[in-house]
């Protein structure tokens, strides 16, 4: 690029420098500025084409704006025996890497390092995971109008709603973020509840159950449209195993239920007749 623009400068700077101009450019100005170069002479076009000339072939333009090539270019094979890489390509003759590529982990049968390296920690697999959903998100729904609150709000209403994501995997935790945000009584049914967000739900007149489904249970609960599709009734509601029953207060209903479970205490259930 340099090569092929400096004879043109050369040219051009050698023949304004050789005439001589019959104004001389006033010294408050600068030697490249346009009342310089456009006095009234005879060689004005020439100091006009230079300073375009000069201006035209700089080296910043974005129009000399490239990738920087790498110095190492990649190595072309399978192209002619005269590259050095071709015929074979540099793999040899006939077997395995010359065909394709081992089994990944492979090490030739020696035992790998997956296998030689000790495990560590372990899964639960009685672990439960619950998808968590604060007070004020309900709360904010419940101003959109998205969420009844005359009506029991269940994990299908938060699904439904949008309060939870779609992947739920054993139910819904209540949790106490934004509290101060119910000022009106609602009544839940979800599978864990956190302390603080239960006082804070009872304190305003309302109530939280919390309730079992298995994973049969949840999918009727939450999308009972699937069964319906297969042709298929409605599983019956599962008891909770005995390591779950001081942690939940009563078995999920099936279909989605529409009315709370009313509390009663030990006196007000020996009074009053079983459900």
């Amino acid at each position: 690029m340099i090569r092929r623009i400096l004879p043109s400068i050369s040219s051009v700077s050698s023949h304004f420098l050789k005439t001589k101009p019959i104004c001389s450019p006033s010294p408050l100005h600068h030697f490249h500025s346009l009342q310089s170069l456009q006095c009234s002479n005879p060689i004005s076009k020439n100091g006009s084409l230079w300073f375009q000339g000069i201006r035209s072939y700089s080296l910043l333009s974005l129009n000399d704006l490239r990738d920087n090539v790498p110095r190492k270019q990649k190595t072309r094979k399978g192209r002619g025996i005269g590259s050095g890489k071709g015929k074979t390509a540099g793999r040899g003759h006939k077997g395995q890497k010359a065909r394709g590529n081992g089994k990944l982990g492979f090490e030739g049968g020696q035992t790998p390092m997956r296998r030689r390296l000790p495990k560590r920690g372990f899964k639960n697999p009685f672990s439960l995971t619950f998808q968590p959903v604060g007070l004020g998100k309900i709360a904010k729904l419940i101003n959109a109008g998205k969420i009844d609150s005359h009506e029991l709000i269940t994990m299908k209403t938060l699904k439904d709603a949008g309060a939870i994501g779609k992947q739920i995997e054993d139910g819904v935790r209540l949790m106490g973020r934004g509290v101060e945000q119910i000022k009106w009584p609602i009544h839940l049914e979800v599978s864990r509840v956190t302390v603080r967000a239960k006082e804070a739900v009872e304190a305003a007149g309302g109530s939280v159950r919390r309730v079992h489904y298995n994973k049969l249970g949840l999918r009727a609960l939450l999308k009972p449209e699937w069964f319906e599709k297969k042709g298929r009734l409605l599983p019956k509601p599962a008891r909770p195993p005995p390591k779950l029953k001081d942690k939940v207060d009563s078995i999920g209903r099936l279909p989605s239920p529409t009315k709370p479970i009313p509390f009663f205490t030990e006196e007000e259930a020996s009074a009053s007749p079983a459900l």
